[in-house]
């Protein structure tokens, strides 16, 4: 079976053709970072113009690098929610006008979903079930997954996800968004100088930055910036969200008495998070798992592919041609 996918949650247009047996054909993303970093974060009429402009470019070269045509394409599987609402419904109109065009049928997708299932795209894939850290720049959830569709949402952020509070941070600091590599990058030339405070960390498995965030904030306006103490406050922050996602994550695996922890999202390409929690999954007899790189950010692979399971377990697609999304959806 042959799937487009398409993903437009935020400010990542992405294509992707995802073949059954093959694999992925072609997954292709425009990102726009760079457009955004003037601002210090993502603007949404921004986003949502840059998706309209960027789309039909981007189906074109997916079809002429792939040699793929629209008419052998079976499934087309796109985001719905949760994300920005105009740029959903981007993305949504422009699934709903091709499954019209071309009679194919159409499959929303929940983009949380997707990110749990994007380590089925992975050489190294769990067994059910498995707890699934979701970290990104707008989530922080912890997720018990028992099977493709059955999912518990065990933990989710009360305010600020990880990735957000690091984006905020790094602002502080002068750096540019997304703040995320950054902060990794300039921790390099860090030491873990500051002890931040680690909130709600033995409460329950909810997470919550924003606290964090305003201690930072009010800890650095009293301080003399130097290039040195921006590397401290990096190496300092990335330790201590670092730290508290491990430990969720790890107390969950204990309590619900799951050995496969999953880390997903844009987050959980960094590589000291990586690091961290292989050494103290080795000693805990925990396994370990990482979607590739690539696809950890907002990418159209894992809508494809969820589209694929979708079909599959479910068979019944309701022929539905409105437009429907949801900003503030859950798993």
């Amino acid at each position: 079976m042959i799937i487009l996918g398409i993903e437009t949650s935020c400010d990542e247009t992405g294509l992707c053709i995802y073949d059954s047996k093959k694999g992925i054909i072609i997954n292709e993303i425009y990102s726009q970072a760079k457009i955004h970093s003037i601002y210090g974060g993502v603007v949404p009429n921004i986003a949502s113009k840059n998706h309209t402009k960027k789309i039909i470019p981007l189906i074109k070269k997916i079809i002429k690098k792939s040699l793929i045509k629209i008419n052998n394409i079976q499934l087309i599987a796109y985001t719905y929610g949760p994300g920005l609402s105009s740029s959903l419904i981007i993305g949504t109109s422009f699934a709903l006008t091709l499954s019209y065009l071309y009679k194919k049928p159409c499959i929303p997708i929940n983009h949380l979903e997707a990110h749990i299932l994007s380590i089925m795209l992975s050489k190294k894939k769990p067994n059910f079930p498995f707890i699934s850290l979701i970290v990104s720049g707008a989530h922080t959830n912890l997720v018990i997954t028992k099977n493709f569709n059955k999912y518990k949402t065990i933990g989710q952020t009360l305010d600020d996800s990880a990735g957000e509070t690091l984006d905020k941070i790094a602002n502080l600091i002068e750096l540019k968004y997304p703040g995320g590599e950054k902060i990794y990058k300039l921790s390099k030339k860090g030491k873990y100088k500051f002890n931040f405070p680690k909130p709600i960390l033995k409460n329950n498995f909810n997470f919550s930055f924003s606290g964090l965030k305003t201690h930072i904030y009010n800890f650095i306006k009293k301080k003399k910036i130097t290039k040195q103490f921006k590397c401290d406050i990096a190496y300092s922050l990335q330790e201590t969200i670092i730290d508290i996602l491990i430990y969720k994550s790890f107390k969950a695996s204990k309590k619900y008495k799951i050995k496969n922890i999953c880390i997903v999202g844009g987050v959980s390409s960094n590589i000291r998070l990586r690091k961290k929690i292989k050494k103290m999954a080795k000693k805990k007899k925990i396994n370990i798992f990482f979607p590739p790189k690539k696809l950890c950010t907002d990418n159209a692979a894992m809508i494809a592919y969820t589209g694929y399971i979708k079909y599959i377990t479910k068979k019944k697609i309701k022929k539905n041609l409105k437009i429907k999304i949801n900003p503030n959806l859950t798993i």
